[in-house]
């Protein structure tokens, strides 16, 4: 149950390091896995890009994920990516930074203060920069000096200290004097700063050293800046699962029966594929811009309707229409330039021709004309969806054309985006450093390109029938990005199964659960004033603090059950990120202002039948029944999705609390662990038979 299966592991992200192997990487791995478990369920690639959405940290052998268990059980945190190297062994220290170019990290530059420490505390011939050789028969005097230095530059964010037996020095010593450095360091400062050590050999007691001191100790450079990388792979997973989006889509409204009404008439037809207009539609109802689209049946239609192209355009492009043919280069399906009326009738003949030659059992019902895009400084991308038999949709981008199997350049990411997965994505590409310029060419538009992407996951979400979409090429340059060419593959199995309670969770193919749009509505309080109720959203975060603002010392009070005035980033994205599959909060907005009135939310329990519910309503709004609205809609929800109790705790003195839950239905205990605490209950199905407005 892949769904299931992120659920749970994006809350155990949150917690605590969670590290993955899975074998079965290359091809030959994954014949033995299949051979040996009688099936292969989905590629490897698509596992990578649900662990890393998971903020799972994937390691591929045992000794990579000792390395890791090493380093992220004994150092809490870590700041960056700048690592501090100091050897007594330059080859080692040479070593080191190979690996941790190849993993993404950055060499540390030395502040010239700690430069100058060093030129004092060193010999002449030591290194002179990052990596720190302190030379092979470096004492444990130096040892100590160089790495107290090291520990307080602000230029790096974890030292990697190592050492290489030689019979000049003693490296018992040498570690002794390591960690007397390190205890120093952090008696005078809050925070301490990672230090893993290398210590080759490793058979005088040195390990037992480090061990003593809570310091990570591997074997070998390349192990120890593995682990180091894990540590940084580890600050930024933890960064990224509550990092709020810019809202780039205010305003977005996808034209969804444009799109469904496409599919359904390929579906009607018996159609896999849909034709050009209707890929048009689809593309056009989630405003993704394409090349304008003109069918045209023959040769001599294809003349006259190619005349409304050359109004805006100085050359036509003409490619082959059939449900049958997906690539049409292949069959020739494709003449570019064609520079006039009489040359486009021409090239269409040719087309028809060479197709119905290359595929004579084919479905031909033309050809489609597009105005040629002339793009010289333009970048060719490809942005897609396919499908994965484990984890569902998944979205695809990088460097496009048609030679896009060859360059392999690419990444993937599980559905549903927002803007700064988007970015990830886009930046995890080798094609995505021709994106910041170079040369004469102006650097490509990402958050356009990430906009694009965003709207592919929300079209994937919406329609449980496409199977896939390939956006290729894509022309993308400073002024604009444009699909140049386009397919869209669809099904009617749907995978739909009856939901618990009458409700679906979302698309029930995509892995993690998307934004219930379904749940948007608006409200009438008694007053008669109207407002939005809708599932909070990442985006969401901008709207706390003014929020928390207009609510009293003591209205805060009631809610926290302490007094609290300044809630920061951590918590509030705590708030606004929820995973859909496991929790709910919807918020109360102002639809003409966008301020945030009120929230309500419920948290599942893992099996989802019982969950703990929180409420706040801004203190200049109590009394105008939008917490009863809110709480009737938390219940309304919880029936839907089956839960079977909404359960939690009220402060004794927060008596219109306790009497809008009495009403509703709830059972009110005292807390057996506190007398200032009333514990409430409501049987869901019980609550909905005596008031079936709830249902």
């Amino acid at each position: 149950d892949a769904r299931a299966f992120m659920s749970a592991a994006r809350a155990a992200a949150r917690l605590k390091p969670v590290v993955v192997v899975k074998a079965g990487r290359h091809a030959a791995g994954a014949r033995a896995a299949a051979s040996h478990t009688g099936a292969l369920a989905g590629v490897d690639a698509v596992y990578d890009a649900a662990f890393r959405r998971a903020g799972l940290l994937r390691v591929h052998d045992l000794d990579q994920l000792f390395a890791a268990a090493e380093t992220l059980s004994l150092v809490p945190r870590i700041a960056g990516r700048r690592i501090a190297v100091l050897t007594n062994g330059g080859g080692a220290g040479v070593l080191a930074v190979d690996r941790l170019g190849d993993l993404g990290g950055t060499l540390a530059v030395l502040s010239p203060e700690t430069m100058a420490i060093l030129d004092a505390a060193l010999p002449a011939a030591w290194s002179r920069g990052n990596p720190v050789d302190i030379i092979g028969d470096a004492p444990p005097e130096r040892y100590r000096a160089a790495m107290a230095a090291l520990l307080e530059d602000p230029g790096n964010d974890a030292v990697l200290v190592m050492n290489c037996p030689t019979a000049l020095a003693s490296s018992r010593a040498a570690a002794e004097a390591s960690v007397e450095a390190i205890a120093e360091y952090k008696r005078t400062h809050y925070r301490g700063k990672p230090v893993i050590a290398a210590w080759l050999g490793m058979d005088d007691g040195s390990e037992a050293i480090f061990s003593a001191a809570k310091a990570p100790v591997l074997n070998t450079p390349s192990r120890a800046v593995e682990g180091l990388m894990q540590l940084v792979r580890h600050a930024e997973a933890q960064e990224a699962l509550t990092a709020a989006p810019p809202d780039l889509l205010t305003g977005f409204a996808p034209d969804r029966a444009r799109a469904r009404a496409a599919v359904d008439r390929a579906l009607a037809d018996g159609r896999q594929w849909l034709t050009a207009t209707e890929v048009d539609d689809v593309l056009a109802a989630y405003e993704i811009a394409a090349v304008a689209v003109v069918p045209a049946a023959t040769p001599d239609e294809a003349r006259t309707l190619s005349k409304t192209l050359f109004d805006g355009h100085a050359a036509v492009v003409a490619k082959i229409a059939s449900p049958d043919i997906v690539h049409k280069s292949d069959v020739g399906g494709v003449e570019l330039e064609l520079t006039s009326p009489m040359a486009v009738g021409e090239a269409t003949a040719r087309i028809l021709e060479r197709a119905r030659a290359a595929r004579p059992e084919a479905r031909i019902d033309g050809v489609t004309l597009h105005p040629m895009i002339v793009a010289s400084k333009a970048v060719e991308l490809i942005a897609g969806v396919a499908d994965d038999p484990v984890f569902g949709p998944f979205i695809v981008f990088g460097r496009g054309g048609t030679a896009v199997e060859v360059i392999d350049d690419k990444a993937l990411v599980l559905p549903p985006l927002d803007v700064n997965l988007a970015l990830d994505l886009i930046g995890r590409t080798r094609v995505s450093r021709q994106l910041a310029g170079y040369r004469d060419r102006p650097p490509v538009d990402r958050e356009r390109l990430a906009t694009l992407l965003v709207k592919l996951s929300l079209l994937v979400a919406d329609e449980p029938r496409i199977r896939e979409i390939d956006l290729n090429p894509i022309i993308a340059d400073a002024e604009r990005v444009i699909t140049v060419d386009a397919r869209i593959q669809v099904s009617a199995e749907t995978g739909l199964a009856a939901p618990r309670s009458g409700t679906q969770q979302g698309h029930p193919r995509l892995a993690i659960r998307p934004y219930p749009s379904e749940w948007e509505q608006t409200i009438r309080l008694r007053d008669g004033t109207s407002m939005l109720v809708r599932p909070i959203r990442p985006e969401d975060e901008r709207l706390y603090p003014p929020f928390f603002a207009r609510m009293t010392d003591d209205d805060m009070r009631l809610r926290f059950f302490a007094r609290v005035r300044e809630l920061g980033h951590a918590f509030i994205a705590r708030l606004t990120q929820i995973d859909y599959a496991r929790a709910m909060a919807f918020i109360a907005v102002d639809p003409e202002r966008g301020d945030m009135l009120g929230a309500v939310r419920l948290h599942g329990d893992g099996a989802r039948t019982a969950g703990e519910y929180a409420i706040a309503v801004r203190s200049d709004l109590k009394g105008k029944g939008l917490g009863w609205e809110l709480m009737r809609l938390i219940i309304r929800f919880a029936h839907r999705e089956g839960y079977e109790e909404i359960h939690g705790e009220v402060l004794r003195e927060n008596t219109t609390m306790l009497e809008m839950c009495l009403a509703l239905g709830f059972e009110a205990k005292s807390d057996p662990d506190s007398q200032e605490i009333m514990a409430v209950r409501l049987d869901v199905a019980r609550a909905v038979e005596i008031d079936p407005t709830l249902a």
